[in-house]
């Protein structure tokens, strides 16, 4: 029987090598990010027990949410522990010089190797040399999905972390003491997420104020420090706090990313970090990081912290919702860390432990999807609002930071506001615009059942306004004002200025109050040199003030008070207006079309006018794809609102009003002409195309970017199609002949099952309207022919197992010396069990 052994494992070897190979490279496909920046990891231990168990766990988790870029322990250790230290293969690691004993003072407090350990890495490491930005976390920490400092919101100068409320020395004398700027001191920790360049300006201070807070024992105290131990355990945080205010980091403060086990989740989001600095408990099953402080576990074989309850047993223990999705959490993290001890102790060739039914969980498909990588809801992306009051004479001052900005655009729950809103929030993570970005989303109840695109940006929903509900008039564009409105009175703003646009934006560079002027009372604009009626009888009509009234929109930059006493004059003059159907004629408003379609835009520069608040009009700002630029003038906004052309290649954004690009996989705008095919000959005419290239090009990188962060299948990863353009679908409008392939996704129904079949576990709850592209013919035909092939040679290597099975046993019943002979002689394949069967008939005969 050794060679049907043999064959069967042979089958099982392939067959398991084969989709095997299939499955990783689904899953590379699926999960994998290839990070347009390069981005490190960081955390900080000692040479003890009680953090190598902690890397352990860190370290599975960083594998397993798969966090982007290297990741790097810094292990502070004396000269002393390092020569009978046993953990150096726990984690790719930097050995920095213990400060636990400060060098000078000789005051013990180990917490210092985390600045200390941070600055020797950034002068000593090559590694700090090759990376845009990092990630610092604590050891005792679990990591639930990717942490992406750009797609979380940091900036170069406004790192993101964790909230950390008890910081209280903030607010207090404590900050006057330690720091120059204490009125941006942020209650910050836990998770840090910044560019390199600002680590660098901030490591030094972190270390150095982090020595003299430790140094203040006079301000020890809960009352100071909120320290309820009062020993000045926590003067490393007061230090990263205070060091970062005194070089001018702001941070975006977030309280949703990170959670601590046994706190209850809120609504709507997934924290992607647990911090299990607390203990925590599920029934009567808990645990403390402190009870395991000289644990050696990692060393013990087979040794694992107490099992806790199985997932089933919760729905038993708690009825709300909320708890016992805290309670999951809890299983979560200890779950997580029980896991990569059970793989350590196997690296460590510890012999295979007993089955148990909690080993028997731990390695089940159930953990696997209950602990599966997550992504953090945009919910869960929404930024603290803290604020940071500043007085005029400060914000003249050079040597104070500036003020907060926040950037809104207002959209409504359609296809035709998707795709233009992708490309708004693309640019505007690309063009260095300090602050936030909020979409103002306004939808009908009905329309909000239906709508798929709620993680296309940060949102705040709007009831839509677009039919009138005491006029019934029907008018969308009432909904900015309306929305603006609705966000000032709903959302808890920090920013000092706010910077309106409309979806149909592409930035190209920061747009801020400093650089163009804008102060209390004097708003920025762009010219809108159309609306005639703020020279003639419309504004007398509609404003006391119609010398005031500005022919201005598009881009706005206001001061927060400002738009506070103004949006509701804003609306209700655009109410007016759009009342006004008597005076719609092109001779007074300027609207060739004539049907009150700008009624909003005269209401914003009546309403501007009532309040006497005169702008500041800048040509500078922004440029319609199509016109002349003038001369030396970095435009930061293209306003694509009218149609462009480049040679034969024009673009209307209205040619695209119901084609849904944003959930067909691939989908995108027909590319606008290289630029080097342009003429040379016209210096107006060459710049005015390259900025409409530039304008159609960037709308597409924001497509192609959307797809494959939904991970939409690639179309060259498993046959080269014949189609030209494997890469993605270049739609035409869908008013047009080539309307058909819009809707092309609606003939792959069979695919998307499949698709589905063969893709990772955490991808199998992701909506099916993400349809595959144009080409999915020819995928999904090769697809076809690599399982067949692949269950043919299955069949082929059965058949040729049973052969030999078959043919041993006919051979041990005839004992001639020409069978055996024969036998012997013969290998493992199917010509020569053939051979064999021929012998045996013929020797049966004679």
């Amino acid at each position: 029987m050794g060679v049907e052994r043999i064959a069967v494992l042979g089958v099982v070897v392939v067959v398991t090598m084969v989709m095997g190979g299939a499955w990783v490279q689904a899953q590379e496909a699926a999960v994998g990010r290839e990070a347009p920046w390069r981005i490190h990891t960081l955390f900080s231990v000692e040479c003890q027990n009680y953090f190598d168990w902690q890397t352990v766990g860190l370290m599975h988790s960083y594998r397993k949410a798969r966090q982007p870029g290297p990741i790097t322990r810094l292990l502070s250790c004396t000269e002393e522990e390092k020569k009978s230290y046993k953990g150096m293969e726990l984690a790719p690691t930097f050995v920095v010089p213990s400060m636990s004993r400060h060098p000078k003072t000789g005051d013990w407090y180990p917490a210092i190797n985390k600045p200390a350990g941070v600055v020797h890495w950034l002068k000593h490491s090559k590694e700090a040399q090759n990376v845009d930005w990092v990630v610092i976390l604590d050891a005792d920490m679990i990591i639930r999905g990717p942490i992406i400092p750009w797609e979380l919101g940091a900036e170069k100068g406004r790192p993101v972390a964790a909230y950390y409320g008890y910081l209280i020395g903030c607010d207090n004398d404590l900050a006057k003491l330690h720091t120059k700027h204490p009125e941006i001191c942020d209650k910050v920790g836990g998770l840090l997420a910044m560019h390199i360049d600002d680590l660098g300006a901030l490591a030094p201070m972190w270390l150095s104020k982090t020595e003299e807070v430790r140094e203040d024992r006079a301000h020890w105290g809960t009352n100071y420090t909120g320290d309820i131990y009062g020993t000045g355990w926590i003067s490393e945080m007061y230090g990263y706090s205070f060091g970062a205010a005194e070089v001018g980091l702001r941070h975006k403060i977030n309280d949703n990313l990170m959670i601590y086990p046994g706190y209850i989740p809120r609504d709507g989001i997934e924290p992607i970090l647990m911090h299990y600095g607390l203990s925590f408990s599920v029934g009567n099953w808990s645990f403390s990081k402190l009870e395991h402080h000289e644990d050696n576990i990692v060393y013990d074989c087979g040794r694992l912290f107490p099992e806790p309850p199985y997932p089933r047993e919760l729905k038993g223990m708690e009825t709300d919702p909320n708890k016992r999705r805290s309670l999951f959490l809890n299983l979560e993290c200890i779950n997580t860390l029980n896991e990569g001890l059970l793989l350590q102790h196997a690296a460590y060739g510890c012999p295979k432990p007993k089955w148990s039914k909690y080993l028997s969980f731990l390695k089940s498909k159930t953990f696997a999807e209950l602990s599966q990588p997550r992504l953090a809801t945009p919910k869960s992306l929404q930024m603290m609002e803290v604020e940071h009051t500043q007085t005029q004479e400060h914000a003249n001052d050079p040597g104070t930071p500036y003020p907060k900005i926040h950037t809104i655009f207002s959209t409504e729950c359609s296809p035709y506001f998707d795709w233009q809103t992708l490309g708004l929030v693309h640019s505007f993570h690309l063009s260095g615009q300090p602050g936030n970005i909020t979409r103002l989303l306004s939808c009908t109840e009905e329309d909000l059942k239906q709508y798929e695109g709620h993680d296309l940006a940060p949102t705040h929903y709007v009831p839509s306004m677009s039919r009138h509900p005491l006029t019934g008039d029907w008018y969308p564009a009432i909904n900015k004002p309306a929305a603006v409105l609705h966000w000032l009175n709903h959302a808890k703003i920090d920013a000092e200025y706010i910077v309106i646009l409309d979806a149909d934006m592409i930035m190209r560079g920061p747009i801020t109050p400093w650089e163009f002027k804008a102060a209390r009372g004097r708003p920025v604009s762009t010219p809108y040199d159309y609306l005639i009626g703020c020279d003639n009888e419309l504004a007398k009509m509609h404003t006391s003030h119609p010398d005031a009234c500005n022919k201005v929109g598009g881009v706005i930059i206001m001061h927060i008070n400002d738009l506070r006493r103004f949006a509701l004059l804003w609306l209700h003059k655009t109410e007016e207006v759009r009342a006004d159907t008597a005076h719609w004629s092109r001779n007074i408003t300027g609207d060739v079309y004539e049907a009150g379609w700008i009624s909003e835009m005269y209401g914003y520069s009546f309403g501007a006018a009532e309040l006497n608040l005169r702008h500041v009009i800048s040509n500078e700002i922004l440029i319609y794809p199509g016109y002349v630029p003038a001369p030396g003038v970095k435009y930061r906004v293209f306003h694509y609102g009218l149609e462009f052309s480049v040679g034969n290649w024009s673009f209307d954004k209205a040619n695209w009003r119901s084609a849904d690009l944003v959930n067909k996989c691939w989908a995108k705008f027909p590319d606008p002409p290289d630029p080097s095919t342009l003429d040379q000959t016209d210096e107006n005419a060459l710049q005015r195309d390259l900025l409409s290239i530039e304008c159609g090009t960037a709308l597409n990188e924001a497509l192609r970017l959307h797809h494959k962060k939904k991970e939409c299948p690639d179309p060259t990863s498993i046959s080269t199609p014949i189609r030209e353009s494997p890469d993605s679908i270049s739609l035409s409008p869908p008013n047009q002949e080539t309307a058909s392939e819009v809707t092309t996704s609606r003939k792959f129904g069979k695919m998307e099952e499949i698709s589905t079949l063969i893709r990772s576990p955490d991808l199998k709850n992701e909506s099916q309207e993400s349809s595959p592209p144009a080409m999915g013919n020819e995928t999904f035909t090769s697809m076809r022919f690599w399982i067949i092939g692949l269950w043919a040679f299955s069949i082929f290597v059965f058949v040729t197992v049973m052969s030999l099975m078959l043919s041993s046993r006919k051979g041990q019943k005839k004992k001639g010396k020409s069978f055996k002979t024969k036998r012997r002689a013969s290998h493992s394949g199917i010509w020569d069990t053939i051979g064999n069967d021929r012998h045996l008939r013929s020797t049966e005969t004679a």
